[in-house]
Parts: structure tokens; C-alpha cells; sequence
């Protein structure tokens, strides 16, 4: 799934700015598959709020796409939930301060 939607969001990311990279780095399903938690890496990481925001917009669109890939593997297709992935920030940060 993480890879589909890598994919999606590549194609996502040109559709709706240039210099605009969108990753997945992470995706946690419930045990019962009806709800991801997909975590995205936006970069620039100012735009972050703004893409995020379009993105929740598109839920439905992307959630289709998503269905038409894993049509063969998932039963249902689970609810998507996104999050900003900060992990890149926060290690900056932490070298940023071990610098000083």
C-alpha cells in the first residue's frame, strides 16, 4: 500500500505545483484494515499546512485511485487519515543545536 500511494502522490505532487515533492514515509493500518494513518513528507516544509490541507480535500480522489491499485489485494479499501511527517524537521533541528 505504502508503495501504490508513493506513487499516487508522485503523480499528485506534479498535478498541483512544481518543486513539489510529497513522500509517503509511513503507513499504519488498524488490525481490522478499515483505517490508515498514512504520514507524508512535504517538501518545501512551509507549504506543509497548505498541502496537507489540499490533500484532506482530495481524501475521496486519492482513496479511489488507491482502490483501483490494491483492487486485488484488500477486501476493502480503508478510510485514509493523513499526518504530516515532521521526523526530517526534528532532525534538523537536533543537528542544528549539536552545532552550536
Amino acid at each position: 500500500m505504502q508503495k501504490d500511494l508513493g506513487d499516487i502522490f508522485i503523480r499528485y505532487a506534479k498535478k498541483i505545483g512544481n518543486n513539489l515533492l510529497i513522500s509517503v514515509s509511513e503507513v499504519r493500518i488498524s488490525p481490522d484494515l478499515s483505517i490508515a494513518h498514512i504520514y507524508l513528507s512535504i517538501f518545501p516544509s512551509q507549504r506543509a499546512e497548505e498541502i496537507l490541507n489540499k490533500v484532506e480535500e482530495d481524501t475521496r480522489t486519492i482513496r479511489g485511485e488507491l482502490g483501483n491499485l490494491e483492487h486485488n489485494q484488500l477486501r476493502i479499501i480503508p478510510e485514509l487519515n493523513f499526518h504530516i511527517d515532521s521526523t526530517l524537521d526534528r532532525l534538523d533541528a537536533i543537528d542544528q543545536l549539536l552545532g552550536k
